[in-house]
């Protein structure tokens, strides 16, 4: 029996506003979305070697902002905190920071392998924050940017599969289902090791937006809860991106990979995409299903998401996400952006069910 439960109303929703689409997508596998904090600028990292930066205006129309290159895939971005610099990073070991302003890209990061998450953070003791890379090289980099050289080089277990970061928690998904947790007040120490409650290889990871635990979501389409010591009630796993090919068939029909996880900036709701083409949003605390999308068409996975600063605009990509590999990869298969706008009653948390 699934821990979460769908949530019903007695009063009549409104209309659902169509979801947008993005103009000019990116003519490859779309690997990751973020939007910016200073306004609605939106960045897509794709397999084509581009990051594209949209403006997306009141009517959710969007144009095309900018656009840098790197020598190989990007596997991921994030924004500054002020949301006018973008770090990327991807196939060609290399992470790169573009300004907006000026629309100039610098290479500020380099590993021996391919990096597979970036992520930039504010501390105290560096002013205009660092960078953190992680690697298949199997490490974890720190960056000032002033520095050509890493400020410190951390050991991983195994290549970095996922990172987020919610400052002074930074969580690495390993290979071999190894996750480790860093304080950045001294991040040279491992301040949590496990192996994830999840069976199979993790897929992307997420902090609590309070720092105080994090969720990661596997190949096996489920996704686990994990808060540090203080509350045990968050710690659960359930099961998500599923098809029953039986009705009441446990464990049965198609499973499908949680792609990405990703915390609402205004109500502490998460959402989660998946291989079914399919988002959902979720109320961990009160473990409720808020909102599941139409079941996607054929070849229509969904690889990544992004919230805008206020929750009004939820993106997400419709594009292939290479789980079935290179052979997986057909023409049939969509490369879009879309734009889902968000009703209150679709992220915001609800009043917990009374238990029976």
């Amino acid at each position: 029996m699934s821990l979460f439960r769908s949530t019903t109303s007695t009063t009549v929703a409104p209309p659902e506003i169509p979801d947008v689409e993005v103009a000019n997508p990116p003519s490859d596998s779309i690997s990751s979305l973020a939007f910016s904090s200073a306004g609605n600028f939106l960045a897509a990292g794709s397999w084509d070697n581009k990051v594209r930066i949209y403006e997306i205006n009141d009517q959710k129309q969007s144009q095309g902002r900018a656009m840098y290159e790197h020598q190989g895939p990007v596997l991921d971005l994030y924004w500054n905190k002020e949301g006018s610099k973008i770090v990327s990073a991807g196939v060609d070991n290399a992470a790169r920071v573009y300004d907006l302003q000026t629309g100039q890209a610098t290479q500020v990061a380099q590993h021996d392998a391919p990096i597979k998450s970036v992520r930039w953070f504010e501390t105290p003791q560096v002013n205009g924050g660092l960078v953190a890379t992680g690697s298949w090289d199997k490490t974890l980099k720190y960056w000032d940017l002033r520095s050509s050289t890493p400020v410190l080089n951390v050991a991983l277990p195994e290549r970095c599969y996922s990172m987020d970061v919610v400052y002074p928690l930074l969580t690495v998904g390993c290979a071999d289902r190894q996750i480790r947790c860093y304080d950045l007040s001294n991040p040279s120490v491992v301040s949590k090791e496990m192996i994830s409650p999840l069976k199979f290889q993790i897929r992307s990871v997420a902090c609590f937006p309070g720092a105080d635990g994090f969720t990661v979501g596997s190949v096996e389409g489920r996704i686990a809860v994990h808060s540090f010591p203080g509350d045990e009630s968050k710690r659960y796993t359930f099961r998500c991106h599923r098809q029953e090919t039986k009705p009441g068939l446990k464990d049965g029909g198609l499973v499908y990979a949680v792609n990405d996880i990703k915390y609402n900036p205004v109500h502490g709701t998460f959402a989660s995409v998946g291989s079914d083409g399919q988002y959902c949003f979720w109320d961990g605390d009160n473990r409720q299903r808020l909102k599941s999308s139409p079941q996607a068409t054929v070849n229509a996975s969904i690889s990544t998401c992004a919230f805008n600063r206020d929750s009004t605009i939820f993106a997400y990509a419709l594009s292939y996400d290479w789980h079935k590999g290179h052979q997986g990869m057909t023409p049939e298969h969509p490369n879009k952006i879309m734009l889902h706008t968000c009703r209150d009653e679709e992220v915001k948390r609800r009043a917990a069910a009374p238990k029976r």
